[in-house]
């Protein structure tokens, strides 16, 4: 591997930008992923997926995606960019290099990967959160009769058709599945806990997120309060599809809390047309029947959770102090952290989309990088 400037971890969309970044700021970098290609966690996303955000704002630094893959590219649209953005500016990460431990070694950082341990002035996190899936417990969950799974091991519909399938959690995933699964015959039911909010995908015929970037400069409660009337004309009331809505706009949501709205793109309709059914959380299993918090047990076939991610990063970073949260979460992404030269990007929800963000973390963060290491470089020379 030599002596690199730069160990970043993670061959997904944040680590190839951050690579890039990198290297055409003059640093050289390596990137080490855990597993045998580019774009892994989107190699396992469910067969149906496209962006949410539209590809004239979800491309990585350098490269725009082509016109042919339409406003919303798919999955394998989004994978094959991956592989052509990693082509093109000659990235090869070291696959089969699952990293261990970061730990502080003098001035630098010593990243543990067996026969791939180095050391760096740099180290760039870019794991995602995809790996750290949330799995709830309930009481007689054991023992109920029918598959459960998390939304991140479901691929597509077809062993569901004609099955009663509950979906417990209504993110964007949990939305697009119950979506696919109803009209793929199976016969479904919402578990929604927890308020929400819901914004239409496309607002008079331009991405939501057009907004979202408009008004980028504005409060998140200015903003949340200029849109609200013309999102509740459109979509309706959110308490007249059996949810309650969140007490923060979207917004305000995204930034103070991580949490992302639903972007629709059909589900709303399905419910309102009672084609998918809604109810509240869940108090525990039986073998063939599911109890709520409110009304009458039901029985389901098959429990998929779309209960999100909780990532905890303490154990990558048992050495580095005040970067993360309690949780292990990082407390800052796309900017210097509390450690000298460690640094995350993607690792926070942004309300002008994901891969933008990405985009412009890992051009804020390889800039400081190479200040770090020029400054490193001009004490050195003093002494």
């Amino acid at each position: 591997m030599g002596s690199p400037d730069a160990i970043v971890i993670g061959a997904g969309p944040a680590g190839l930008a951050a690579a890039q970044r990198l290297n055409a700021s003059g640093l050289k970098s390596v990137i080490l992923d855990k597993s045998s290609a580019v774009g892994s966690v989107w190699r396992r996303h469910y067969d149906r997926l496209h962006l949410h955000t539209p590809r004239s704002t979800s491309a990585l630094p350098g490269l725009p995606m082509p016109k042919s893959f339409g406003r919303y590219p798919s999955r394998t649209q989004f994978i094959d960019y991956l592989e052509s953005y990693a082509a093109k500016f000659a990235l090869e990460p070291q696959f089969n290099a699952p990293v261990q431990a970061v730990r502080r070694y003098g001035a630098r950082w010593r990243v543990e990967a067996g026969e791939h341990t180095a050391t760096a002035p740099i180290v760039v996190v870019a794991t995602g959160w995809a790996d750290f899936p949330h799995l709830p417990k309930w009481p007689g969950m054991e023992g109920f009769d029918g598959p459960i799974l998390h939304s991140s091991a479901y691929r597509n519909a077809d062993t569901y058709v004609g099955k009663r399938v509950l979906m417990v959690g209504f993110g964007n995933s949990g939305a697009d599945i119950a979506l696919e699964l109803c009209d793929a015959g199976a016969q479904v039911t919402l578990s929604v806990r927890s308020p929400v909010r819901i914004l239409p995908r496309d607002l008079f015929g331009l991405p939501i997120l057009s907004f979202a970037l408009a008004e980028r400069f504005l409060p998140a409660r200015w903003a949340d309060a200029i849109n609200a009337p013309v999102i509740r004309l459109v979509l309706g009331s959110i308490d007249s599809l059996g949810m309650k809505k969140a007490a923060k706009g979207p917004i305000q949501m995204i930034e103070e809390d991580g949490r992302v709205p639903v972007l629709d793109t059909g589900a709303v309709a399905k419910i309102r047309a009672g084609k998918i059914k809604v109810r509240g959380g869940v108090a525990s299993f039986a073998p063939r029947d599911i109890a709520f918090h409110e009304g009458e047990p039901a029985p389901f076939d098959a429990v998929i959770l779309a209960t999100g991610f909780k990532p905890d990063l303490r154990g990558l970073l048992p050495d580095a102090r005040g970067v993360l949260d309690a949780n292990g979460r990082p407390l800052v992404s796309d900017k210097p952290s509390a450690e000298p030269g460690l640094y995350f990007v993607g690792a926070i929800a942004a309300p002008t989309g994901q891969l933008r963000q990405i985009n412009r973390g890992a051009t804020r963060v390889a800039g400081s990088a190479k200040r770090l290491l020029t400054d490193e470089t001009s004490r050195k020379k003093q002494t």
